[in-house]
C-alpha cells in the first residue's frame, strides 16, 4: 500500500520504502493534490505555488512533466489524472496522514464528550504522534504559506485537547515540564499558561503558579496593551479562591469549556 506523508517532510512510501520523488516542485505539486482530496487543482493554481506571480513561459509543460513523473513513480494504486485544464490524485485506499490525524481527533473528540478521557487522550496522543517534523517540508514556501498555518492550528487545538485529558486524569506533575517548554515557546498563549497554573497548583505548587500568572500579565500589557483573557483570569481566580478541585472527575467540563 502507498503512504503519503505532509505532516513533517512531503513523501511517499510503499511499505516501509521511500519513493525516491526527486525535488521539491514534484513534492509541492504532490502535496497540492493531497491537499485538494480530490478536487482539481488548475495549471494556474499549481504554477502560483510552484513559481509566484511570473512563471516561466513553458510552466504547462513543466506541470506536465512533474506529473507524468509522479505518475510513474506511483504505480497503479493511487493516480494522477488529468482533468480538463488541471489535475487531480484519486488515493484509492492510500495512507494518509492528515486524514489519519482528522480521523483520530474526532474519535478524540467523540470520546470527550462522551465522558470517556483516557480513551480521549489516547486518540488525541495518536493523532499528535503522527507529525515527524514542521508541515510540508521540503515543499515550495509558496505552498508553506498558503496551507501550513491552517494545519499546525488544528494540531495545536489537539495538543490542547489532549493536555486537558490528561489533567483530568490526574497527571498534572508529569505535565509541569511540557507546558513549561510551550509557555516558553508560546509566551503570549493564555491557554497553555492557564493550564501550566493548573497543573502547578495540583501540584501543591501555588506560589510558582502565581508566579506564572504575574508573568503572563506583565507579559500582555508590555506586549499587547492588554490584561488577561478569560482563560488566565478564571485560572488565577479558582487557585485564588481555592475553588479548583485537585482531582477532576471524569465528567469535568474542563474538555468542553476550557480547552483555550
Amino acid at each position: 500500500m502507498v503512504k503519503f506523508r505532509i505532516l513533517g517532510p512531503v513523501g511517499a512510501w510503499f511499505g516501509n520504502v521511500e519513493i525516491q520523488l526527486g525535488g521539491a516542485k514534484q513534492r509541492t505539486i504532490l502535496a497540492a493534490l493531497l491537499l485538494a482530496d480530490g478536487w482539481v487543482v488548475s495549471d494556474v493554481d499549481l504554477s502560483e505555488i510552484l513559481w509566484g506571480k511570473n512563471p516561466p513561459s513553458t510552466y504547462q509543460a513543466q506541470i506536465y512533466t512533474y506529473a507524468s513523473r509522479l505518475r510513474g513513480h506511483l504505480g497503479e494504486e493511487s493516480r494522477i489524472v488529468r482533468r480538463g485544464q488541471g489535475y487531480s490524485l484519486e488515493r484509492g485506499d492510500a495512507y494518509f496522514d492528515l486524514q489519519k490525524f482528522e480521523e483520530f481527533s474526532r474519535a478524540g473528540n467523540t470520546a470527550a464528550q462522551e465522558g470517556h478521557t483516557g480513551r480521549a487522550a489516547e486518540k488525541f496522543r495518536a493523532a499528535l504522534d503522527l507529525w515527524t517534523g514542521p508541515t510540508l517540508t521540503a515543499v515550495t514556501e509558496r505552498l508553506v504559506d498558503n496551507e501550513r498555518s491552517r494545519i499546525e492550528l488544528a494540531r495545536t487545538d489537539v495538543l490542547e485537547r489532549r493536555i486537558d485529558a490528561d489533567l483530568l486524569l490526574g497527571r498534572h506533575q508529569a505535565l509541569i515540564g511540557e507546558l513549561s517548554q510551550l509557555v516558553s515557546v508560546h509566551p503570549l498563549r493564555e491557554s497553555f499558561r492557564a493550564k501550566l497554573m493548573i497543573a502547578l497548583y495540583r501540584s501543591d505548587r501555588q506560589g510558582e503558579a502565581f508566579a506564572v500568572y504575574r508573568e503572563g500579565r506583565s507579559l500582555l500589557r508590555d506586549q499587547l496593551g492588554v490584561d488577561p483573557g478569560p482563560a488566565l483570569r478564571n485560572a488565577y481566580q479558582e487557585i485564588l479562591t481555592d475553588d479548583l478541585p485537585r482531582a477532576l472527575p471524569s465528567s469535568s467540563g474542563l474538555l468542553a469549556g476550557r480547552s483555550g
